[in-house]
């Protein structure tokens, strides 16, 4: 198994920033105790607020998919349905 970074940019409506910052803010505990998880790190842009990243990494693909599936995840998606105006997500791979 290879270890996985995941970048997670989320871009929130405007009205809608400090909403999604708090729901962002909920996953990071539950997230850190999950199996395979090694960093959950979230992210504020300086220059634009409504700019959040996560700078994930994991013991494996495997496990975050895990982790997908969890349902403080689905819970973040339902409280956000509607706040969230953009969202990419790119599974990347450490370059040694």
């Amino acid at each position: 198994m290879s270890k996985l970074t995941i970048v997670a940019n989320i871009f929130a409506r405007p009205d809608q920033v400090d909403l999604v910052k708090s729901e962002l803010e909920k996953l990071i505990a539950p997230t850190l105790a999950e199996e395979g998880c090694l960093q959950y790190d979230l992210h504020q842009d300086n220059e634009d607020p409504a700019h959040f990243l996560f700078f994930e990494n994991w013991e494996s693909r495997e496990l975050w998919l895990v982790h997908m599936e969890q349902p403080h995840l689905k819970e973040y998606m339902a409280a956000t349905e509607g706040a969230v105006e953009n969202f990419t997500l790119h599974e990347m791979t450490h370059v040694e």
